[in-house]
């Protein structure tokens, strides 16, 4: 495993890249965005450069992670990856298309792995001719910081596989954890109550987003409250993973999406990404005083 081949250069792509990058790994990151790809090395040489600060690097590994990033025009360029993470956004029709693509393009012998939250890897593996080689590899946001990756084995996938993935998880530094093809996995499973009983208390009017937020951080031992996670991670996104394990599960009624997820969406109301969600951002997404 000595190429990652990375699609998606957003929040997601960007983070997994550095940390393969530091782990000593060439990579090769892709986007449709020559905009996108250019943010990402803008936000690549950032972490760098403050992990310098903190004397977590020094500044010659901090130009070696630099160095090993490779951004490409076209997806047919990753062919010469060992393991291709897609983590493009959390629609399955847009996974399915790359993974269709990647399939006609790749080695026999590349291991292709999805990002995603929340979507079924078996059925994903279904549009490749190998789905042996393909399994779920699910880093956290940020991925620099958060060390657990969930590694998803499908139905069809080998356990070479599984260990191969599991090996470039610890190499990276990550704590690889292997779970079974279900909805949400686990994290995004046990999450969703978490999100889901903080809106409705707010709908209720039971509390506001401030106290909900400060008594889940003081007396739960979280360091982000429900409502500053959301809007970490971004409304849509959230949104996006909770319909997908509602609908997988059978529209079970524990997993319904709210109403206000949906509401904060159509109005562009994303989070921090967007400089409002709960609370209001500056320009550099520090949360702004009241």
């Amino acid at each position: 495993m000595k190429t990652i081949g990375i699609v998606g250069a957003g929040t997601m792509g960007s983070g997994i890249a550095y940390i393969a990058a530091a782990s000593d790994h060439t990579v090769l990151l892709y986007d449709l965005s020559k905009d996108q790809l250019k943010k990402a090395r803008d936000r690549i040489q950032d972490l760098a450069t403050k992990a310098v600060q903190k004397n977590l690097l020094s500044p010659e590994s901090a130009q070696g992670i630099s160095g090993r990033i490779k951004t490409q025009k076209n997806l047919g360029d990753l062919s010469s990856s060992d393991l291709i993470i897609e983590a493009a956004v959390e629609d399955i029709r847009i996974k399915r298309d790359i993974f269709q693509q990647l399939d006609r393009t790749t080695r026999p012998d590349t291991i292709l792995a999805t990002n995603t939250s929340s979507f079924s890897v078996t059925e994903l593996s279904s549009v490749t001719k190998h789905p042996e080689r393909f399994a779920g590899m699910h880093f956290f946001n940020p991925p620099h910081i958060l060390k657990l990756v969930e590694v998803v084995r499908g139905h069809r996938t080998s356990e070479k596989t599984v260990s191969a993935l599991v090996d470039v998880a610890r190499r990276m530094g990550r704590i690889p954890v292997v779970v079974k093809d279900t909805p949400g996995f686990i994290v995004n499973r046990v999450a969703r109550p978490f999100y889901g009983e903080a809106l409705k208390l707010l709908d209720e009017g039971v509390s506001t987003v401030e106290e909900i937020d400060r008594i889940v951080r003081l007396e739960g031992g979280f360091k982000m409250g429900p409502f500053e996670l959301m809007d970490l991670i971004g409304i849509d996104v959230n949104y996006a993973v909770t319909q997908s394990v509602y609908e997988q599960f059978f529209q079970e009624p524990r997993f319904r999406p709210h109403p206000i997820q949906r509401q904060m969406v159509a109005s562009g109301t994303l989070g921090r990404k967007t400089g409002k969600g709960f609370y209001t951002y500056d320009d550099r997404g520090s949360r702004a005083k009241d």
